[in-house]
């Protein structure tokens, strides 16, 4: 009585009876699958007429990787432990794999049964590709100090995909990808450079699916550096710039920074109120004259930096004027005749109501600095160590003119006139 093959039969058969011909192959359609495609594993060089099949998803003939067996007379297939429901055998002995996922991925053998009880295996291999989901860029910090600060980057991706690494969206530079790691997913740089501050990226990629994360933007902080200062757009620092009388000047203090520093502006070494990046000076004085000091300080990096300049009256300017503060002032009013200009090596000075005779001297300054009162003294004028003069407390016979008389060091005497003029009450 002849016994009918069955698939537990066949197998326990093909245990003893094996022989390992070289002319099977399996070459997976499409050759480079991705995730979710149908696939075909064919199987070429079959002969002679067979009787079944028994296909293994692993590296040798075990049971626990048998998918499936099929009698090729009855058509009858009977899943193994390895089927997962995916696969289905065609009489051809080609195997089927509705939807592949990543786990399909690995070496496949066939087994086959001919009618003198001979077995055969045939080996073949597929890598099942995966559909890539955009990888993720991660910083140790995205805003780091230049030359102190380390930086590290992460491409974060579940895939064990191959990487590539982008900087605004061109690939990285060589002496960046020097600091990567064998893997390819962690970028190191020790001192970062300010150059390296931009958008970087990572992307996955297999045969069948390329996947790019969002920019990650990296910001390098770094200076103040060539700390200077600019009047009209030209670099002053360290020169003396000279203004004309009653002109208006203005400073620019400009540095390389990141971020952009806050300034800090000195005056003859005092701080002056002024928190922005250009001073200003509307009417230029002897009072003016001096050191202008700029400093510039980074919150970031904790540095700073500063430039001078020495701002003086130009030589037109020596001359003396008297400007009446107000200039139309109204009678009960205060008014000071202000000296613009006056003689750095003054020693004396006196004013007169009218000609510079004694009999119309207010006020003399002594050497020592006070002042004493003259003929003409009212008690209401004061005199300044700058050779103003303040009337208080105006009246109308205060109007007309008035002259100032200079004696300098070296003896050198000088006399100048104004008319003030004072406004009744209405």
């Amino acid at each position: 009585m002849k016994m009918p093959l069955t698939c537990y039969s066949w197998f326990l058969l093909s245990a003893w009876i094996l022989n390992t011909g070289a002319e099977i192959s399996i070459t997976p359609e499409p050759a480079q699958p991705a995730e979710g495609d149908n696939v075909t594993l064919v199987v070429h060089g079959l002969s002679g007429e067979l009787l079944a099949y028994n296909w293994y998803a692993g590296p040798t003939l075990s049971l626990t990787f048998l998918v499936a067996s099929y009698i090729v007379s009855t058509g009858d297939e009977t899943p193994g432990p390895a089927h997962t429901g995916r696969e289905a055998v065609r009489p051809d002995g080609s195997l089927d794999i509705h939807g592949a996922l990543p786990g399909h991925t690995g070496t496949y053998i066939l087994q086959t049964l001919n009618r003198q009880f001979q077995t055969e295996v045939g080996y073949g291999h597929m890598q099942v590709y995966e559909i890539l989901a955009p990888p993720t860029v991660m910083a140790n910090d995205t805003a780091l100090v230049e030359r102190r600060d380390t930086l590290r980057l992460i491409c974060s991706s579940p895939s064990p995909a191959e990487v590539r690494w982008f900087f605004n969206g061109d690939a990285l530079p060589v002496a960046v990808r020097l600091g990567m790691s064998p893997d390819g997913r962690m970028l190191t740089r020790h001192g970062v450079r300010r150059e390296e501050a931009g958008a970087y990226q990572c992307e996955v990629w297999n045969p069948v699916s390329v996947s790019r994360s969002e920019p990650l933007n990296l910001t390098v902080y770094f200076g103040p550096e060539r700390v200077a200062i600019l009047q009209d757009s030209t670099t002053r620092t360290g020169c003396t710039i000279k203004v004309d009388f009653n002109t208006s000047l203005t400073l620019w203090c400009v540095a390389r920074s990141c971020p952009e520093p806050e300034y800090v502006w000195a005056f003859n070494g005092k701080a002056l109120k002024n928190g922005q990046d250009h001073l200003n000076i509307s009417s230029m004085t002897a009072a003016h004259e001096g050191t202008y000091t700029c400093i510039a300080k980074n919150s970031k990096t904790l540095l700073s930096g500063s430039a001078s300049v020495v701002v003086k009256l130009s030589a037109a300017a020596v001359a003396m004027m008297i400007v009446p503060v107000p200039t139309k002032p109204t009678e009960g009013q205060d008014v000071t005749l202000t000296v613009q200009g006056y003689p750095k090596d003054l020693l004396v000075y006196a004013w007169y109501r009218g000609p510079a005779s004694e009999p119309n001297r207010l006020l003399s300054q002594l050497p020592s600095g006070n002042w004493i009162a003259g003929p003409a003294h009212t008690g209401r004028e004061v005199g300044f160590a700058n050779c103003s003069l303040l009337v208080q407390k105006l009246n109308l016979t205060d109007a007309g003119r008035y002259t100032l008389k200079t004696v300098t060091l070296q003896g050198k005497t000088d006399t100048l006139e104004v008319e003030l003029q004072v406004a009744p009450l209405e």
